[in-house]
């Protein structure tokens, strides 16, 4: 017969520290909890039989995991595995309440820029910043590199710990449409919530914009607390309809856009060019400028939304002004200095939105000619590939057609479901190998000109086949320019 126990006194268990807890049979040791989470391409119940051989003392699952007679093992059934493991992760490093706000960003663009922005102005503020996104872990003290945008439920728990430990003020979390569908953020209480905006991406895991809208909109509808401030971008249809759907939120816009019975953060573009933007701020009556050195309207909707969620925590409009010496993340239109005259820049767009905001900005600020390396994934969503095309051909004088991370597809076959976007192009040159592809543009490129390498941004690696091969858009820019 099957010994079962009670959560609660699973916790008190978990609560000694003595008991491991994991959601990867493999890495249970004798005396672990393993919780057998329900997962997007395996159930974690088929795993059971392995954390038993391995040792585990205690095991959660839903009723129809249960094995068939006695083992040994502990079990409790939950009939929702993955919030379970969030309380668990909670109570075993002690985070299911913190003493500083995690602020949530959630969007198709923008989150790792505004998780940058909000630590350095929170830095510059003299408060103590931690970050979790796609380019790496960071706290007071500490830094691991990101293995994706958002960790799971565990490593989360644990580097939020870490974040405790080095008595952080707050901390900024990207979040990802995945991560929430998955629930791999359970039993974080956020104190703040960000949409960016909401464009075409993943649609090979959510099917259609309203999944993944729904997707989104649970960090503001659904993730406890409901009470936290919410900052949602109105310029964006779909932050539009969100906004309404959260009591208290704040809206912001560019664009004068008004929701009914909604306050809302409005911001003006006084300037916007080479050197960068001047935005004039009115929220609530009380009016502040700032200048900064990003270059973009996507990044003046970027520091609006910095802004919003820094005056919900406390911050001062004369506080704003420390966003005035951030010169930019790493792989976000991350400039790549040369002798040659020619400016050059990595960025990570890797969506329509993304290139169109991208390449709008470059062309606003009036380089004699921009030639665009760009690519589309594999095993990705086949239809905005034509998209993507589409955009580089609205703003670029020269497409450069190369490889991103193929993975399992055929190199040439993705550069195929391209090219119908790149039929109004003036110039398309397609090259497969993404190093000799940048070789193209920089020759093409004259003093005055603009090269933009887009998708990969911080990333130096490529993906092809299953293996990861190394690979640094900015490095080969810097070889090939001199």
């Amino acid at each position: 017969m099957v010994q079962t126990i009670t959560l609660e006194q699973l916790v008190e268990q978990v609560r000694t520290g003595l008991v491991g807890v994991h959601a990867d049979s493999r890495k249970v040791q004798p005396g672990d909890l393993f919780v057998a989470v329900p997962g997007t391409s395996a159930d974690g119940g088929a795993y059971i039989a392995d954390a038993l051989q391995r040792g585990a003392a205690y095991v959660v699952c839903r009723a129809a995991s249960l094995p068939k007679s006695g083992t040994g093992a502990h079990f409790v059934v939950e009939e929702d595995p993955r919030a379970t493991l969030g309380y668990l992760a909670g109570v075993r490093f002690n985070t299911l309440k913190l003493p500083f706000p995690v602020v949530g960003v959630t969007g198709t663009n923008g989150k790792t820029t505004v998780t940058y922005l909000l630590e350095h102005l929170f830095n510059a503020a003299g408060r103590r910043a931690g970050v979790i996104g796609t380019v790496s872990y960071r706290w007071p003290g500490g830094e691991q590199e990101a293995k994706m945008t958002t960790p799971d439920c565990l490593k989360v728990h644990a580097l939020l710990a870490r974040m405790a430990a080095a008595q952080v003020d707050a901390a900024f979390m990207e979040v990802s449409s995945h991560a929430l569908d998955q629930n791999r953020t359970a039993g974080v209480e956020y104190g703040g919530a960000i949409l960016t905006n909401l464009t075409q991406d993943h649609l090979d895991y959510h099917g259609d914009m309203e999944t993944y809208f729904a997707a989104k909109a649970r960090l503001f509808t659904q993730v406890p607390r409901l009470d936290k401030p919410a900052v949602i971008n109105v310029d964006d249809p779909y932050g539009r309809r969100l906004l309404p759907m959260v009591p208290g939120g704040l809206g912001f816009t560019l664009h004068d856009v008004a929701v009914d019975g909604c306050r809302v953060l409005r911001g003006e573009v006084l300037a916007c060019t080479v050197d960068g933007l001047h935005l004039r701020m009115n929220l609530d009556g009380e009016h502040w400028e700032i200048t900064s050195p990003m270059v973009g309207y996507h990044n003046a909707s970027n520091l609006l939304a910095v802004q919003g969620m820094a005056r919900c925590l406390g911050l001062s409009a004369e506080q704003m002004r420390g966003l005035e010496h951030f010169n930019g993340v790493p792989g976000r239109l991350e400039r790549v200095p040369n002798g040659r005259g020619v400016h050059a820049f990595v960025d990570y767009a890797h969506t329509p939105d993304a290139l169109d905001n991208v390449l709008g900005a470059l062309r606003k600020v009036g380089f004699a000619r921009i030639i665009t390396v760009f690519g589309c994934g594999g095993d990705r969503d086949r239809r905005k590939r034509p998209l993507m095309g589409e955009a580089v051909a609205r703003l670029s004088d020269v497409a450069v057609l190369t490889s991103d991370n193929p993975r399992t597809e055929d190199p040439v076959s993705i550069l195929e479901d391209v090219k119908p976007g790149l039929a109004a192009c003036p110039r398309v040159l397609t090259e497969p190998d993404r190093r000799t592809a940048i070789g193209l543009a920089v020759a093409e490129a004259r003093p005055g000109d603009c090269i933009l390498v887009a998708g990969k941004g911080h990333e130096d690696y490529q993906v092809i086949g299953t293996e990861k091969i190394s690979f640094s858009d900015q490095a080969v820019l810097r070889e090939m320019l001199g």
